[in-house]
């Protein structure tokens, strides 16, 4: 027999390489090569020839609407953009311990009526699933469970269950027979999840896979994985916090950047069905350094807490401290407030903290960091029943925002009685409701309100 031939493969990006190498000359990480073994061409591409494809023209095929089943859970179908699609492939991630076990089998215990499921548990017992479903009270829904690794002996039990829906807890620990290599090697990773992906495409399928997460936070195995499926949800939570949001970054079917908020209870996983109350804090009296913005997250407004806290470094070169938002877009708001407002922080450690373990990624928040600053500086409150939200372009403009009279909707729905803005983000044809809207053209405008 021929001796097999050893290849080296990066776990970030998947290149390979004849001999192992501190650093991928691909993606530039370091020590990320694996070595596995290499297989013939013919065997590598077992199981992907088909049938072959005739050519059509797009104005030739009709438009049909994706079939959306509902999973009973609102925060999910948001993230989902309105439930699960048949023959979707759906990745999730995220923290070990986080819950992502415990919300899938909520989900399918809500679904299986109308999608009789087929659970596969790689890393757990059946047992284990059982007691599981005994502490979220859902032990006496029949689900269908398997304990397998192996993917071609699970897509063969999926063809005779026939499921509307597979789950697969978790991609890491499954492997095909086709390749040699250990289960959750890059290799592994590819074939096992382009051999369900093929299967949910034929059969109308859907599928959800879990994934393990790196200790960046990004999933576990090569980048194509993400590309292969069509949805990726991030399940995130702070440390120690109670609260659990599911992001979707990845959205073949909807909007991406969409949010939803759980809370962890002793019966598992909880809507929450207005997130901008518990990321508010009603303090009695008026608080220096605390100002609260509206932000998007996908097609929802949400309003969060910005505190800031300005004092006295004793270090040569002040620190410049964000939790929560971009380091580097803090530098350049104080730039702009020391050049176009005369406000100099040369001599004084800023700290900058989104409450609630939030982050924010748009330039909404710019007018309200930057309030929020001053007022730490001055020692002097801007109002509990105030929102601010702007984007200050670096002439020390205040820049209008997507999606303005939103924000104001969601701010008056919270009781808040004044709004500092864009000019252009003032109502023209209406007045809100119990809401001063007060607009400014000038970042040295706002320094006045303070």
């Amino acid at each position: 027999m021929a001796k097999p031939k050893t290849l080296f493969v990066c776990n970030a990006c998947g290149a390979q390489s004849p001999k192992w190498v501190g650093q991928c000359a691909d993606c530039g990480a370091w020590n990320t090569l694996e070595e596995t073994q290499a297989t013939t061409a013919v065997t590598h591409r077992s199981g992907y020839a088909g049938e072959a494809s005739a050519l059509r023209r797009l104005t030739e095929l009709e438009s049909a609407e994706e079939l959306r089943t509902s999973t009973g859970l609102r925060e999910v179908d948001r993230v989902l953009g309105g439930g699960i699609v048949r023959g979707g492939v759906t990745l999730i991630g995220g923290d070990p311990g986080i819950g992502k076990s415990t919300l899938l089998l909520q989900l399918v215990a809500r679904v299986h009526d109308a999608l009789p499921t087929l659970y596969v548990a790689g890393e757990e017992s059946l047992q284990q699933i059982h007691l599981r479903a005994q502490r979220l009270g859902v032990a006496d829904v029949p689900i269908t469970a398997l304990a397998e690794t192996c993917v071609e002996r699970i897509m063969a039990q999926a063809e005779q269950a026939r499921p509307g829906l597979l789950v697969i807890d978790s991609i890491q620990t499954i492997f095909t027979e086709t390749l040699q290599s250990a289960a959750g090697s890059v290799s592994q990773l590819r074939e096992s999840t382009a051999q369900l992906v093929r299967y949910a495409k034929r059969t109308g399928t859907a599928v959800l896979l879990i994934g393990h997460v790196t200790k960046e936070g990004a999933i576990a195995g090569p980048r194509v994985l993400e590309h292969m499926v069509d949805t990726v949800l991030y399940f995130e939570s702070d440390v120690g916090g109670r609260y659990r949001v599911v992001r979707a970054v990845k959205n073949r079917f909807g909007a991406a950047n969409e949010l939803g908020v759980f809370a962890m209870t002793d019966g598992g996983l909880k809507e929450v069905s207005h997130p901008s109350a518990i990321f508010l804090s009603r303090h009695e009296a008026p608080m220096t350094g605390s100002v609260i913005t509206c932000i998007r997250e996908g097609t929802r407004p949400m309003l969060l807490e910005v505190q800031a806290l300005v004092d006295e470094s004793p270090l040569q070169n002040p620190r410049r401290v964000t939790v929560g938002m971009d380091q580097n877009r803090l530098a350049m708001l104080l730039a702009i407030l020391h050049r176009h407002g005369g406000v100099a922080m040369f001599n004084q450690d800023v700290f900058v903290n989104v409450v609630g373990g939030m982050r924010i990624g748009e330039t909404a928040s710019d007018l309200s960091v930057l309030l929020a600053v001053l007022s730490s500086f001055r020692n002097q409150p801007l109002g509990a029943d105030t929102l601010v939200f702007g984007e200050l372009g670096l002439a020390g403009e205040v820049r209008p925002v997507p999606n303005g009279e939103e924000r104001l909707n969601e701010a008056a729905k919270h009781g808040f009685r004044r709004a500092i803005v864009p000019y252009a983000n003032q109502p023209r044809h209406r007045t809100i409701e119990g809401l001063e809207v007060i607009g400014l053209r000038r970042m040295s405008e706002a320094l006045d309100l303070l």
